[in-house]
C-alpha cells in the first residue's frame, strides 16, 4: 500500500475485508468518497469513506442506520472504522415525484416512512446526539452575519426554537435529515439514506421536508403548499401542527447559520421563512 493515499487505503483494506471487487467511483461528496463494488461477483453494494472532518456524524447517522435493520431505510452491512459497506441504492429519489407535481404524494410517502421509522423497536440504541445540541449553532450564531432586512427572522426563529425546547415531548431516536433527495426509491418502497443520528422531538425529522425539495424554492415557499403539507403530515402522524411549523421555522433559521457559516447564500431559506412564521402564527 505504499504511495497509496488514504482513501485508497481504506478502499483497498474494505475490498479485502468484505471479499469485495470491481470497485468504481461513483461520487466524491463533501462528506465521504463513494464506490459502487461487487460481492462474489454478482452482488452490488455500496462503500462510503468519510472524510475526517464528518466521521463523528456520519458514523453516528450510519449506525443509526444499523439500528434501522433495513425497515424504511438503506441497509448497512458492516462499519469498520470511517468505512461503511453497505446496500445498493440507484432508485429515483421522492424530490423527482415533488419537482413532477406530485408533491401531495410525496408527503403522503414522508409520512409513512416517518412512521415507519419513529416506531418502537428492539436493540441497543446507538449513542445519538441530543437535538439542543445540534441547534447550539443556531444560538451562538451572531445576528450580524445575517442580512440587516432578516435579522427579525432570525429572532423570531430562535425563540420559538427555545420555547420548543422549553415544552418537551417524548424524545425518539431521528433521522435528522430527513427531506425529499434522501429518500429513494426501492424494491422494498421508499427508503431513506443519509441520516445524521439525532435524539429528540419527533415532530423535527419533518421540518426540513417544509424547506425541500433541493431546486424547488418556489414550491417550499409557497403558503398554500406549507398549509398543504402540514395538513397531510399533522393528520397522518398526529404531530400537532403548531409544532411540526414551530420545527420548520426553527430548523430553517439553523440551515441558514450553517450556510452562513461556510459562506454560502441563504436566498433559498429567506424565501421559504417569512412563510412559515406566518403559518406558524396562524396555527
Amino acid at each position: 500500500m505504499m504511495n497509496q493515499s488514504p482513501v485508497e487505503t481504506a478502499l483497498s483494506r474494505a475490498l479485502i475485508r468484505w471479499s469485495l471487487t470491481k470497485s468504481t467511483p461513483v461520487a466524491e461528496t463533501p462528506r465521504s468518497w463513494i464506490f459502487k463494488v461487487e460481492q462474489n461477483g454478482r452482488n452490488q453494494a455500496a462503500l462510503k469513506i468519510l472524510k475526517p472532518a464528518v466521521e463523528s456524524e456520519e458514523g453516528r447517522g450510519a449506525q443509526l442506520l444499523q439500528w434501522y435493520a433495513g425497515d424504511g431505510a438503506a441497509t448497512v452491512f458492516d462499519i469498520h472504522g470511517n468505512t461503511i459497506f453497505m446496500e445498493w441504492l440507484d432508485g429515483g429519489t421522492l424530490g423527482d415525484a415533488a419537482r413532477a407535481g406530485r408533491d401531495e404524494e410525496a408527503t403522503i410517502a414522508i409520512a409513512t416512512l416517518v412512521a415507519n421509522l419513529h416506531r418502537p423497536r428492539e436493540g441497543d440504541l446507538p449513542a445519538l446526539q441530543p437535538l439542543r445540541e445540534r441547534f447550539q449553532p443556531l444560538f451562538d450564531s451572531d445576528v450580524r452575519s445575517w442580512p440587516h432586512t432578516a435579522r427579525d427572522l432570525y429572532a423570531r426563529s430562535s425563540g420559538i426554537a427555545l420555547r420548543l425546547f422549553d415544552r418537551p415531548t417524548a424524545q425518539v431516536p431521528l433521522h435528522g435529515d430527513l427531506h425529499h433527495d434522501n429518500i429513494l426509491s426501492s424494491d422494498r418502497g421508499w427508503l431513506a439514506i443519509d441520516p445524521k443520528g439525532v435524539y429528540g422531538d419527533p415532530s423535527y425529522d419533518l421540518a426540513n421536508v417544509f424547506i425541500n425539495p433541493i431546486n424547488a424554492n418556489n414550491m417550499a415557499a409557497d403558503p398554500q403548499r406549507i398549509a398543504a403539507r402540514v395538513d397531510i403530515l399533522s393528520q397522518r402522524l398526529g404531530y400537532p401542527r403548531k409544532r411540526l411549523l414551530g420545527w420548520a421555522a426553527a430548523h430553517a433559521a439553523l440551515s441558514a447559520c450553517w450556510d452562513l457559516a461556510d459562506g454560502q447564500p441563504i436566498t433559498g431559506v429567506l424565501a421559504c421563512l417569512p412563510n412559515l412564521l406566518s403559518a406558524y402564527d396562524q396555527a
